[in-house]
Order: C-alpha cells, then structure tokens, then sequence
C-alpha cells in the first residue's frame, strides 16, 4: 500500500515539475540585425517599413523572431564608424547598410559580420565587392550602380524646361560613389548644350554656403546627386529651391513628398524589400559572397503638379503622360 501511494505522489509531483522545468528553460535566441544609416529615423520610414515589409512576408516579426538594432548618424557622417563598432559589440549576425558612406564604416569595423547594402551607388568602385556576379567576402546587397540615372534626371529637367541653360549640381564630393555620376552628368550637360554649377557639400555645414553661392550666381535650375547627405538635408533644399522659385529635379521620391518638383530615380521601397531576401537566406547560412548583387529593376518618375502651381510652371503634358505619379 505504502509503495503504491509513494508510486502516486511521485507521478504527482513529476507532472507538477514537468511545467517548471519547462518554464525554467532558457528563451530560444532569436537572430540580431544592425542597421547602420546615415540620416534620422524620420529620413527612413518609408523605406524601413518596406524592409519590415519584406521581412515580414518571409516569416520574420521585429521583436519576435528577429530583433533589430537601429542606429543613426543625424547627417554626420564622421559618426558612422562608432556607431558600426557599437553594432558589432552587441554581437549582430548582420549589418544592412544602405550606400557607401555606411557600407564603407561597416567593412571597417567587422570582417566577418555579414553586410547587406541596399542603395550602393558603386559598390565594385569603392572596392567593397568584387564583382556583382560575385561579390566575394563578406558584403553583398543591391546596388544603385545606374550612371544613366544622373544624365536622365538632366534630360527629363531640360525636357520639361526647354529655356534652361544653367543648372546648379548639389552634390556630396566626399561620397566616392558619386563622382562617376558627377562625370555622366557633364557629359550630358555638353550634349544638351547646358552649363553646370557644381555646388559641392561634404557635411550639413556646408550647404549654407552652397546655397549662398547659388544666390549669387543664379541657376535656371537645380539637381541633386542621390545619396545620404543631400536626402537627409532633403527639407532644407527642398525650401531653398521653393524659396528661390528654381525648377528643380531630385532623385528618390521622399523629395517629392517634402515639397519637391519632380523626383526620377529606382523604386526604392522594392529594393528595400529584396533586401530582405537576403537578410533571410544570409541567417539561413548562405555565405554572403555567393550572392550575386542585383540591381534595380523598376523606375519610378514622380511629378508634384502643386508645387509647379505654386512656382508658377508649367509641366508638359507628354511629360505628365508618362509620369508614374503626379500629385495634384
């Protein structure tokens, strides 16, 4: 009787344990991921809820089964390299990046944590891979390596204004990636006959006197090169521009959405939301260098028909037509 009631209260008392042994188990640890940007939270929304987006229709939910660690810069660039070291302190199992500047901090803090760029201007001529089909080491992502984007933001700004025969080039000099894109431009602008101003930045200090320079000498119009420093200070061109009643072309859309003229430039939100792809086969152990880098595969030109109203001009209607968005 004696061995059959201590049979009881030990089964008991096993199926009592069983919970809190369960419970007193360690939480399965869930991937980390570091993403390093140059600008401020409210330059990226958008495009991170994109990524978020794509992660999302691969399984992953941020704060569940995949933890995120953002860190940003505030356009100062030279902050770029303790935030990098600051990532790969916390241990991350991969950094996305978005173009050089980022890209080039990250490969100097870590030669063994998995880089995914997402916007690289040019990544073989900055050195960070060694080809697109294969990268090699360590960073692989998708690149915004389009020279004919900068000569076609000119071409469509001469097209919708025919008069124009000086543009103002804002443009960061310190961003290696973009002097391919400063060369392509002079060489369209001999093409259509038009003179450049090259208005160079290389920090947020410096676009007071870009801007004072173009005060005195007076463009018929502006363009952008497409990278962090100008879109971060995308608000404050965007009102010079308004503010000096200049025509103006930008390249990602967000200058658009802030007031803009007209933006040309990939679809950013797609390429944001392949990033994911290869976040999710990186952290299934797919080595980074054996991914081909892609490149972008939709274009989007996007027209604000209210700010050319309020800048008194006039959008012509071919131009209107093939607009992939027009904001009234």
């Amino acid at each position: 009787m004696k061995t059959a009631v201590w049979l009881i209260v030990t089964l008991a008392l096993g199926i009592l344990a069983a919970p809190l042994a369960a419970d007193a188990q360690p939480p399965e640890k869930i991937p980390r991921i570091g993403v390093l940007a140059a600008g401020s939270p409210t330059t990226y929304i958008a495009r991170y809820e994109a990524f978020r987006q794509g992660l999302r229709e691969l399984g992953y939910v941020e704060g569940q089964t995949l933890a995120i660690e953002y860190r940003y810069a505030d356009g100062r660039f030279e902050r770029l390299p303790a935030l990098a070291a600051e990532l790969v302190r916390l241990k991350v199992d991969l950094i996305v990046t978005l173009a050089a500047p980022e890209t080039a901090a990250a490969k100097r803090a870590t030669t063994s944590i998995p880089i995914v760029f997402v916007t690289h201007g040019d990544p073989i001529g900055t050195g960070h891979i060694a080809s697109l089909a294969k990268p090699g080491g360590h960073i692989t992502g998708i690149s915004t390596f389009t020279p004919e984007l900068a000569p076609k933001r000119l071409d469509l700004l001469k097209e919708a204004f025919p008069h124009i025969a000086r543009v103002a080039v804002l443009w960061n000099a310190a961003n290696p990636a973009k002097l391919l894109d400063w060369r392509e431009v002079q060489g369209a602008a001999r093409a259509l006959g038009v003179a450049l101003q090259s208005r160079e930045v290389r920090g947020p200090e410096d676009f007071t006197s870009a801007f004072a320079a173009m005060r005195k000498q007076r463009p018929d119009a502006l363009m952008t090169l497409n990278e962090p420093l100008t879109l971060h200070f995308r608000a404050s061109i965007v009102a010079f521009a308004a503010t000096e009643r200049l025509p103006a072309i930008y390249g990602p859309r967000e200058f658009v959405d802030a007031g803009g003229l007209i933006a040309y430039d990939s679809n950013v939100a797609d390429n944001y939301r392949r990033a994911a792809t290869y976040v999710d086969k990186i952290l299934k152990g797919t080595k980074p260098g054996e991914l081909a880098v892609a490149q972008p595969t939709k274009f989007e030109l996007v027209i604000n028909l209210k700010t050319a109203r309020a800048l008194g001009l006039t959008i012509p209607q071919q131009l209107l037509m093939r607009a992939n968005e027009v904001i009234e």
